[in-house]
């Protein structure tokens, strides 16, 4: 076995991780600033029981996901790809929830994409009208039970060569489809450290044959954008950010600066009045975080 190797780290601990070599899984000592995802170099330690590892440094990124507060971020995921949103009719996902993802994944290098799960349940006119704005946007959609199968086959054959991390409100089904795509009881997982069962404190990478890649992360359960700079919120909503260009002002505020080419474009309908809601919400901080 080579003394230095580079590995991918699939699980991480309070103080330790697991990195995955191509000779093996190995245990090793974590630096500052390391997450799962990342691309490390390691150096094997032998020591009277078992193989160990000790990081020498970290390979550059291409994306971080974060959640951004004023005072402080923290980095939860680390090459990710794409985010996939779980929206369903109940438990009632809200816009502000999509939004804060879709605003996230967009100011990250990440690409965001809407899984409509729960499609056995009745889907009401107002559920089907709040798919629809996004729709509008172009992103990539996928309806599925997770519950019942349903569909799981487009959503495998979407995420081929992919790195993704799902995201959902409590109950919307992230654990059951994390578990069907990946074969794995996400909620009762051994680890591979022998620390037990599976907590909330644990994140884990599951590579799939196809090429595939799940990032399941307690990390992102609650999620904070009030450390992106207000000049960067608007780029989260990319509508809205292209009209803005066409202002009369450098400076127009979005809301009452005349020669508002955003408010004109709200007010004959090309701009969604939800989406304008929570840009100007999540730009002007009226958000409670």
């Amino acid at each position: 076995m080579e003394k230095v190797q580079t590995g991918l780290v699939i699980e991480f601990y309070s103080n330790s991780c697991l990195v995955r070599t191509k000779d093996a899984d190995i245990s090793c000592i974590a630096i500052k600033d390391v997450v799962v995802g990342d691309i490390v170099k390691i150096e094997i330690i032998q020591d009277s029981k078992k193989i160990k590892g000790l990081i020498l440094s970290r390979e550059p990124r291409f994306s971080i996901l974060e959640k951004k507060e004023v005072l402080k971020s923290k980095v939860v995921a680390a090459n990710v790809t794409h985010v996939g949103i779980l929206v369903t009719p109940e438990p009632k996902t809200s816009t502000d929830f999509i939004d804060k993802w879709v605003l996230t994944a967009n100011l990250s290098n990440i690409t965001p994409f809407i899984i409509n799960n729960k499609i056995d349940l009745v889907q009401n006119e107002e559920y089907l009208t709040k798919l629809e704005i996004y729709k509008n946007l172009k992103i990539d959609f996928i309806d599925i039970s997770a519950k019942s199968n349903q569909n799981l086959g487009q959503v495998s054959d979407y995420l081929k060569g992919k790195c993704v991390v799902f995201v959902g409100n409590s109950g919307a089904g992230k654990s059951t489809l994390t578990t069907s795509l990946t074969g794995k009881d996400i909620k009762t997982n051994v680890l591979s450290n022998n620390q037990g069962v599976h907590t909330t404190s644990i994140s884990t990478l599951y590579e799939i044959d196809n090429d595939t890649k799940i990032i399941d992360s307690p990390g992102v359960r609650d999620l904070y954008i009030t450390g992106w700079d207000d000049k960067d919120i608007i780029k989260g909503f990319s509508e809205i950010y292209a009209f803005s260009r066409y202002c009369k002002f450098n400076d127009c505020n979005h809301i009452n600066n005349d020669g508002c080419h955003v408010t004109e474009k709200l007010i004959n309908g090309e701009i969604n009045q939800s989406r304008y809601n929570n840009f100007i919400k999540f730009r002007d901080r009226e958000e409670d975080e």
